[in-house]
């Protein structure tokens, strides 16, 4: 492809990217406030290999659930629809599950949770 083509080729993605539209999206707590909230299911993420069974707060794990839960039904209930909110739910709800159920093994299926029983 010439530098031509390439030229013609950048101008019209850098447009279709760049447009009115999506500028003012880019600019409203329907983009910013899951792109900030984005850290919680990172972390989340994260801590399912970085972080021992026994660390586990299985309350707060309950909680983070729960309210994913909230939020992925409410992301789709408001007008517009708000598919990004959506998406780091369902990404937190996977993980906050994967934590409970480490919790969950480490505490009743290994039986490691001898101070509980004592």
């Amino acid at each position: 492809m010439s530098n031509v083509g390439t030229s013609q080729a950048a101008q019209k993605v850098t447009s279709q990217l760049f447009n009115k539209s999506n500028l003012k999206y880019l600019f409203t707590t329907h983009f910013w406030g899951p792109a900030s909230n984005f850290g919680i299911p990172i972390a989340a993420v994260m801590d399912l290999k970085n972080k021992t069974p026994d660390t586990i707060s299985g309350p707060m794990t309950t909680a983070l659930i729960l309210y994913s839960a909230v939020f992925m039904r409410y992301s789709l209930a408001i007008k517009p629809v708000n598919y990004l909110l959506f998406g780091c739910h369902v990404v937190n709800e996977v993980a906050q599950l994967g934590q409970g159920y480490r919790y969950l093994k480490y505490h009743y299926i290994d039986g490691n949770d001898k101070q509980l029983r004592a």
